[in-house]
């Protein structure tokens, strides 16, 4: 067994015990019985190089295990249940709701973060500093489909506010470079708002730097019907598309291969940073940077190893999410189903149709999609029928879309009349796509409900696609052989 082998193993089952932990109850003495039995195990074989691959595997497993019952025992043990926590705060996140705002605060007197529900007015911002006075209640499931406690908790978020008293005193606090960050991005996005209307206009500021909150609400429904969501969401299929023409328009400007992908790598940097570095845009950046990293390296076809390692690290560092957050499942099996279709499709697809790169776009976005298609349908309760010709439709264009946005907000510093000009230019594919989206979204079949997926379903699925995937390459590595042979 090769060392690439073995270390995807161990790597699959580190991920696996953080699976099996959160979604079944473990006794904690169980892993202390189980490392006496693997002591034990180990005194007879420790000659035997497969017993002691063996044992790692299942270590690993132990850890992983071990590891996310500790941070379940947190969300359970909650040593701030109705207290009343006064003091200066500072604001960590905020995020428009239907009624408002929500803002996490870190209280700096406890060290902990809280939720915080405000009206619309005033507006707070990163790095406000505040006052504030409330009593601290565990975070509540809003209903029984959404596990809205464990969501917030997987970013360290126990409490909410109840009672409350705010006052903003100062502004500016924070870590300096991302104050200075999102106040770029206003920037930007002010000038972006000064030439081009709406929808067309929330449009643009979502594939600049994320987020449909500015759409309306009959905007979203056609994204969500058409499967489009993912062009104005940081997400690793996104920056996995985004990178992909990135490098098409590299080598169009002249750049070597290896010159584009750096390129495109620049390029994924600026976006996540753009997007104000949220947690979910920078897993999508380190989804979407291992691919380039592939792709620099000649490897697409054999870079598991290096997306499952990615994962797990993300994982070492906060094992909640594997369960709890949709943004990272998406993100790592979108990546993960381009890497491990590769082979099929540049063998059966890509090399015998080369139209202006089309066959790349259809060929990523639906092995994307055919990784990600239960776990829409099972957070979602839908899926879109007709996804895959609304990507092809409309992905060819986002990336002049986002070029042409870019340099509209970017002349809005130099010069009014360019950024006007450019900002024409913008609108006519912006136009296109909203259009598009929502003459596809029309059709009564564009997207079915689905209700009765459930997690065994979703086991299932991944078993089968696992499977399908392993048969392929066993016969790609025979044909190989055989090949050879002669």
């Amino acid at each position: 067994m090769t060392k690439s082998r073995v270390f995807f193993i161990i790597l699959i089952s580190f991920i696996s015990g953080i699976f099996a932990c959160s979604f079944f109850e473990i006794n904690q003495n169980l892993y202390f019985l189980l490392l006496v039995f693997l002591i034990i195990f180990l005194a007879f074989f420790y000659k035997n190089k497969k017993a002691i691959i063996a044992v790692f595997v299942l270590l690993f497993f132990i850890f992983g295990a071990w590891l996310t019952g500790n941070e379940i025992k947190k969300t359970q043990n909650l040593p701030y249940e109705n207290a009343t926590l006064q003091g200066k705060a500072l604001v960590e996140k905020v995020s428009p709701n239907t009624f408002g705002q929500n803002i996490i605060i870190e209280l700096e007197q406890k060290k902990i973060s809280l939720l915080v529900q405000v009206p619309k007015y005033p507006e707070y911002f990163y790095g406000d500093e505040l006052e504030i006075s409330c009593v601290a209640k565990a975070i509540e499931n809003k209903d029984a489909e959404f596990d809205y406690r464990m969501y917030m908790a997987k970013d360290g978020i126990f409490y909410s506010c109840e009672n409350k008293k705010v006052q903003k005193i100062s502004e500016g606090k924070g870590s300096m470079f991302l104050n200075g960050v999102l106040k770029l991005r206003k920037l930007f996005e002010d000038n972006i708002r000064a030439v081009i209307p709406q929808p067309e206009g929330a449009l643009a500021d979502g594939l600049l730097f994320g987020g449909n909150s500015e759409l309306s609400k009959e905007i979203q429904n056609d994204f969500s019907r058409t499967g489009m969501t993912h062009i104005v969401a940081v997400s690793g299929y996104n920056v996995s598309i985004i990178a992909q023409y990135l490098i098409i328009l590299g080598i169009a400007l002249g750049l070597w291969r290896k010159q584009a992908i750096w390129f495109a790598l620049i390029g994924i940097i600026l976006f996540v940073i753009m997007s104000g570095l949220p947690a979910s845009a920078v897993r999508a950046g380190v989804m979407g940077g291992t691919l380039l990293w592939a792709m620099k390296n000649g490897r697409l076809a054999n870079s598991e190893n290096a997306i499952i390692f990615a994962a797990a690290v993300m994982l070492f560092i906060n094992p909640l999410l594997l369960r709890w957050d949709v943004g990272f499942q998406l993100s790592f099996l979108a990546t993960l189903g381009i890497v491990a279709s590769a082979p099929f499709w540049e063998k059966s697809f890509i090399k015998k149709h080369k139209a202006l790169g089309i066959s790349e776009v259809i060929a990523m976005s639906l092995s994307a999609q055919i990784f990600v298609l239960p776990i829409i349908a099972y957070n979602f309760h839908m899926t879109s029928l007709i996804s895959l010709l609304a990507n092809i439709l409309i992905l060819p264009i986002i990336p002049l879309s986002m070029l042409l946005v870019f340099l509209v907000s970017l002349s809005g510093f130099v010069f009014y009349g360019l950024s006007l000009f450019l900002a024409w230019l913008a609108f006519v594919p912006l136009v296109y796509e909203i259009k598009t989206i929502h003459l596809l979204a029309e059709f009564p079949w564009a997207s079915i409900g689905v209700e009765e997926m459930n997690a065994w379903w979703v086991f299932g699925y991944y078993i089968v696609l696992a499977m399908m995937i392993f048969y392929f390459k066993r016969m790609q590595n025979l044909k190989i052989k055989n090949q050879n042979g002669r």
